[in-house]
């Protein structure tokens, strides 16, 4: 059973205002950082600003498992730190575009994670509230698919207080033991 917070005893009008109030705070958090990010479910792009005219070999990146570090040779980084969560390295690159800014583009580890924040010591964002853009079920591959309108399904079946898809099987295979086994009185079983 999950913990009842102090968001959950707010009124609707209440929990509206909060929100609004929250996602205020995060904006203004993410625009202080030295940089701007964005992130789908299977990846992350950060984009650093440099000055006008750097190029390549002007600068230091650091692309590790657990880590990344952006900056100019001879200087502090512009951002350094341990990452939110694990990148696969050979498969993260960065670019410097129109020799002021750094594109990084990290692979997600755990494709099916969002991320509350590049680097662990900066400001978190809600993962709860992301909207991710509309993709179409049609998009998908069939096994990729079909899980996710089971997944639909299970959690539209739970928000209602109904039974999964799972629990649904094993009371139509009671159902069909039943039947065949008439002889059986299954009025006091439960199915869990």
């Amino acid at each position: 059973m999950s913990e009842i917070t102090d968001y959950d005893m707010l009124s609707e009008e209440e929990r509206k205002q909060r929100d609004i109030e929250d996602r205020k705070r995060e904006i203004e958090e993410q625009k202080a950082l030295p940089y701007r990010w964005s992130q789908e479910l299977g990846d992350v792009d950060v984009t650093v600003p440099v000055p006008k005219g750097t190029r390549g070999k002007d600068l230091t990146v650091v692309l590790a498992k657990k880590r990344l570090s952006v900056g100019l040779k001879g200087q502090e980084p512009i951002m350094s730190g341990e990452l939110c969560k694990e990148i696969k390295v050979e498969d993260s690159t960065w670019t410097l575009e129109d020799q002021q800014a750094v594109h990084i583009h990290l692979e997600k580890l755990n494709a099916q994670t969002w991320w509350e924040n590049v680097l662990t010591h900066h400001p978190k964002i809600d993962t709860k509230k992301i909207e991710p853009e509309n993709s179409k079920l049609s998009d998908l591959d069939l096994e990729t698919r079909g899980m996710v309108e089971k997944m639909m399904f299970d959690n539209q079946q739970k928000q209602m207080g109904k039974p999964t898809s799972d629990e649904l099987k094993k009371i139509e295979a009671l159902k069909r033991f039943q039947e065949q086994h008439p002889e059986l009185d299954f009025s006091n079983a439960k199915v869990n």
